[in-house]
């Protein structure tokens, strides 16, 4: 099949799933989504085993050629913090910039550490042989929340400029630092190489400050482009390269791409570059990057449902992935908990702002590509499964009672 034929079929996959929801579920677009798709996935599976069609074979084979990682990481992935980026208030962000800093850098290095040792003892509980290593690898690809899922949860919920711009900020930002650890972590399991801390600083000083630096450019370039032109037309090109440019350029030099679009949306949403863009070309603007952000998030949310068939579980998996998801949990609160006491708001709400982060702290997409981007090896189904159902979990447990949470602790 032709990639245009493949990239029909997943559009209208999540167009039949998304009218489905719209008149019968009646749940958010991308939560919809993925609950249709892993029924019609689960349903699939069930009516294989009764009456043999090789309908799932069909469908794994479909699934390999997505291939979703490469189709997120190096694709979708840049369109969607971009247009993510479009929608952070920057003053409250600047205002908790201690705060995001310390969630995206400290918090997510701490949810790696307290998820693997954990992982470890579950795994050792039920009997499977995953060394330590491999929980940290596991750890660094669950440690990130998503901001494919946060960022559009946002939108819905009342929650106060400043929460939001603090949950917000830490999404769009701390995927790249998890894919930075993720990246040390499986040089050293995969191949036993030791690492040092000079070797990992040595990595976030490179990727993360490289592509902050290349954000910042891009952004400063794309002011000055802005500034030359007054046609809307032209406005949404220069956007386009601005968020494709910067992406490409960091994955070419070994740097953090998604630390660098999302550095160079929020240039391109900073007061002093609107003001260089026509009034037509901020409200074509606005449309078009909420356009590409829902319509990604649909087909993202779709693939991330019939993922489930390639997947294979054992009865110790499943009690393993069981007490994945309550470690998570545990691990995001620690995180945010020990990550943000030193630097957080004084004398305002921490017990509200605390559980509507831990409990916020939906994992997706870049989880899931992460783990399907796993080397062959005996730690590949056990890893990949436990991080599924994790993923699962938190989008739609979490992600449909995330309102009564933030409605007991934030009231509007």
């Amino acid at each position: 099949m032709t990639s245009l034929g493949l990239f029909a079929l997943v559009l209208a996959l999540a167009t039949l799933t998304g009218l489905f929801n719209a008149r019968i579920l009646r749940l958010p677009l991308t939560i919809g989504v993925l609950l249709l798709s892993l029924v019609v996935s689960v349903g699939l599976s069930v009516a294989d085993w009764v009456l043999p069609l090789h309908t799932v074979h069909a469908l794994q084979t479909l699934l390999t050629q997505i291939d979703l990682p490469t189709t997120l990481m190096e694709g979708a992935l840049a369109f969607l913090l971009f247009a993510g980026a479009q929608g952070v208030d920057l003053g409250a962000l600047f205002a908790r910039k201690f705060s995001v800093l310390a969630l995206a850098l400290l918090g997510t290095l701490l949810a790696v550490v307290v998820f693997a040792a954990g992982a470890c003892g579950i795994f050792t509980l039920v009997g499977l042989n995953v060394p330590l290593a491999w929980c940290v690898v596991l750890g660094a690809i669950l440690a990130p929340t998503d901001p494919v899922s946060v960022v559009g949860m946002l939108r819905r919920l009342g929650l106060p400029a400043q929460v939001q711009a603090l949950f917000a900020g830490e999404s769009l930002f701390n995927d790249g630092v998890g894919v930075v650890i993720f990246t040390v972590a499986l040089e050293v399991a995969h191949h036993a190489h030791p690492v040092s801390a000079l070797r990992l600083a040595e990595a976030f000083t490179t990727e993360v400050g490289g592509g902050l630096l290349v954000g910042l450019v891009g952004g400063w370039l794309a002011r000055k482009a802005f500034a030359l032109s007054q046609d809307p037309q032209l406005d949404l090109l220069i956007s386009l390269t601005l968020c494709t440019g910067t992406y490409s350029l960091c994955t070419a030099w070994g740097l953090s791409g998604p630390i660098a679009t999302v550095t160079a949306g929020l240039c391109m949403a900073a007061p002093a570059t609107q003001r260089r863009i026509t009034e037509q070309g901020r409200k074509n603007l606005h449309v078009f990057w909420e356009l590409v952000d829902e319509v990604l998030n649909a087909m993202l949310f779709a693939l991330i449902g019939f993922q489930v068939l390639a997947l294979s579980f054992s009865r110790a998996l499943v009690v393993a992935a069981a007490l994945a998801i309550p470690l998570a949990i545990i691990a995001r609160l620690l995180s945010v908990l020990l990550a943000t006491l030193p630097v957080y708001l004084r004398g305002q709400d921490r017990m509200g702002v605390l559980a509507v982060l831990t409990w916020g702290g939906l994992r997706g997409g870049i989880s899931i590509s992460l783990a399907l981007g796993l080397p062959e090896s005996p730690m590949r189904a056990p890893l990949l499964a436990v991080c599924y159902c994790v993923v699962v979990f938190t989008i739609l447990v979490q992600g449909l009672t995330i309102a009564p949470v933030v409605r007991k602790f934030h009231p509007s």
